[in-house]
């Protein structure tokens, strides 16, 4: 779906009359071409058991059992379509769905909101680097069950990692911190200068309190202490893309 050839599919559900305007603007000013349709919840969930969406935008003053049939009506007509809550900062969250997005109060709240539902729905690049064949494959486990889209490469070691670096372009890098010839940091440190804007992830079974508080400083996104589970590189992409309801995005 990378590139303009390919349209995404957005149904908004039970949106407030005057957001119409918002999201349908929204819509004709993006980078890639958008299908967008407003639907109340009734026709909307018959659609939704028939049909694909590539992204559902539910309001969050839905009741809870329209949200739960919603949801339902996606998931089981398109595993992969995106569904994200769109309401004020800290509305609650349903259970699956994968994101939170603030409702837009102008133009320009809209236009941003449909840009992060795009990024969340074009394939990102991630690099796994881990000395740790088990490790790397848990991670891309994790990442192939995600309803995001990724294109996955990995590496064994630092060196490796910088070489795709230099020729690839990547979102997202997973990165260990206890690794043979360059450790983590001094990895991070030279990714940083080949790629400022990639989002390092430092992993780790090390047992030091303040390696999370190096990595920030080193300008990692997030710091994951082995084990670390599904739902915890969950809620990293949701930084990465910006769909935590707080407006946190790395670019």
């Amino acid at each position: 779906m990378a590139g303009g050839s390919v349209s995404i599919r957005i149904l908004v559900i039970a949106a407030a009359l005057p957001d119409h305007y918002l999201w349908r603007d929204a819509a004709a000013k993006a980078a890639v071409p958008i299908d967008l349709e407003i639907l109340e919840v009734a026709p909307a969930a018959s659609l939704l058991a028939r049909t694909r969406a590539d992204i559902c935008l539910l309001d969050a003053e839905l009741s809870d059992a329209q949200k739960a049939i919603l949801i339902k009506a996606a998931r089981t007509a398109h595993a992969s379509t995106l569904i994200f809550v769109i309401g004020p900062k800290d509305s609650p969250r349903p259970p699956g769905v994968d994101g939170l997005l603030l409702k837009p109060e102008d133009q320009g709240q809209a236009d941003k909101q449909l840009e992060l539902c795009v990024r969340a729905r074009i394939p990102t690049r991630v690099l796994i680097v881990d000395d740790s064949s088990t490790m790397r494959s848990i991670v891309r486990k994790i990442l192939q069950a995600s309803h995001f889209a990724f294109e996955i490469h990995d590496a064994t070691e630092g060196n490796a990692a910088l070489e795709l670096v230099r020729n690839k372009k990547f979102g997202i890098i997973f990165l260990d911190y206890n690794m043979p010839g360059l450790n983590g940091f001094e990895t991070l440190s030279e990714i940083k200068r080949l790629n400022p804007a990639v989002a390092v992830v430092m992993m780790t079974s090390t047992l030091d309190a303040g390696l999370a508080g190096r990595a920030k400083a080193a300008g990692a996104l997030a710091f994951l202490k082995k084990p670390f589970y599904p739902a915890d590189i969950d809620e990293t992409l949701e930084r990465y893309y910006g769909l935590n309801n707080a407006q946190q995005i790395y670019v």
